[in-house]
């Protein structure tokens, strides 16, 4: 494999100014996005689009909330224009996502854009924690494009309901979330059962040695995008240092004391989430959990009601991290850390979206302060320290303060206890004949 061509900062700011009218794609997605309102192309829209359309294999990395789903969407889409599905079950694109809200919201964007289309494209989503029957009769005839989650499109396949020997374009997306939660193995199988022609089209808002392991095995001579800028930009961050017993206390002032009309609060795991919404609830403050505990159904409802503002306060794990697109979201609340310093950026990321100012605030106790420079770290960034006034941290830690050093992090939710493989061993085996 050729070395991927790096994107140069000047020709970010060139195409930073590009409108969708400029671009080559059909008058029915044009009129489309007029009517959706949306005249000037993002830079990963600029830049990815074009190189979509001629058929390159992609890596691309922009921070979230930056426009990447209709960097690769629009530009499928066109391929389609004209063309209907080949029937007999085949798949056409195949999107693959690490969380059924990433699945669905990706499906609905497709099918957003594409509302015009002469013959309609045919987009199904397809996840777990809902009825595979319902989905199977959803695939009859095929896909022009498919959105997944791993397990469930492996299950599809298993029943014969899909076919995935003719597709032409794969695309993974958020693919650093995937390998963290553990799809390595059935990314793996899906893999192997795809065609050697395809292009293939990666995008990612952060990159670990996983995903850069994944590029060099599955990428051909990729043209290489790298967006990711300052979210500080949008996104005022801030850091409340405060004792453990008083966080809560202090959670339930800032959304008082703010009258925020959205906020979304980040837990380390599901009991956690039920325990900050039982605390805000004794402060007369209505909070919704949203975790994997819940039924697909149940979540939907949660988000969509969320989306709208009849949910004031939700309450989530790392599940909500990705695949939440919620329009001048005003805050997200680290109320405990992430365990990967990459969903930190994720989590806040769910704020300040497409340009829209945001805030995150994270609330740290004496035993988080190790992981919490961690997290500044890898991140490059540095934050102020600052007290809220009435609950400030005390200069020495409690003798019973848990240390981060001595207690790992949980896992976050979706690991699993299955022990994980290590993608370049499989990747060799399953890729060896491709070079």
């Amino acid at each position: 494999m050729t070395q991927a061509t790096p994107v140069n900062p000047s020709a970010q700011q060139e195409n930073s100014a590009v409108s969708f009218a400029q671009m080559n794609l059909a008058a029915s997605l044009q009129s489309r996005l007029a009517h959706l309102g949306y005249t000037q192309a993002t830079p990963i829209q600029a830049q990815a689009i074009p190189v979509v359309l001629a058929g390159r294999d992609l890596l691309a990395g922009a921070n979230t909330g930056s426009g990447k789903t209709a960097a690769f969407a629009l530009p499928l889409l066109q391929n389609l224009v004209g063309k209907r599905a080949s029937g007999g079950n085949f798949v056409s694109a195949l999107v693959l996502v690490p969380t059924r809200e990433l699945a669905q919201q990706v499906a609905d964007s497709f099918l957003s854009y594409g509302a015009e289309l002469v013959p309609r494209a045919k987009v199904v989503a397809v996840y777990g924690g809902v009825s595979v029957n319902t989905q199977m009769l959803s695939l009859r005839g095929g896909a022009d494009v498919l959105v997944a989650t791993p397990g469930r499109l492996l299950d599809l396949i298993s029943s014969n309901a899909i076919k995935l020997s003719q597709l032409k374009s794969l695309v993974l997306d958020e693919a650093d979330r995937m390998l963290n939660l553990g799809f390595t193995e059935e990314l793996s199988q899906i893999l192997a059962l795809l065609p050697a022609k395809k292009q293939t089209l990666l995008f990612s808002a952060t990159f670990p040695e996983e995903v850069q392991t994944l590029t060099s095995s599955l990428l051909d001579n990729p043209f290489e995008i790298q967006l990711q800028s300052d979210v500080e930009s949008t996104i005022e961050q801030k850091v409340y240092t405060v004792n453990r017993e008083r966080k809560n206390a202090l959670l339930a002032e800032l959304i008082k004391a703010n009258d925020w009309r959205q906020v979304l609060i980040f837990a380390s795991a599901k009991n956690s989430c039920n325990r900050i919404a039982q605390k805000l609830a004794k402060q007369d403050i209505a909070a919704e959990v949203f975790h994997s505990d819940k039924a697909q159904g149940t979540r939907n409802r949660l988000l969509e009601s969320f989306k709208q503002g009849d949910v004031t306060v939700l309450v989530a794990t790392d599940i909500a991290s990705r695949g939440i697109d919620i329009d001048k979201l005003p805050v997200v609340i680290n109320y405990e850390l992430p365990r990967s310093p990459a969903d930190y950026m994720h989590r806040i990321g769910r704020s300040g979206r497409a340009g829209a100012a945001g805030e995150a605030i994270s609330l740290i106790s004496h035993e988080d302060y190790h992981h919490f420079s961690i997290i500044e770290k890898k991140n490059k960034i540095r934050l102020v320290r600052l007290q809220y006034p009435g609950f400030e941290a005390d200069e020495e830690a409690p003798e019973d303060c848990p240390s981060r050093l001595d207690k790992p992090m949980a896992k976050p939710e979706g690991t699993g206890k299955k022990k994980r493989k290590k993608l370049p061993k499989i990747n060799e085996e399953l890729w060896n004949s491709k070079s």
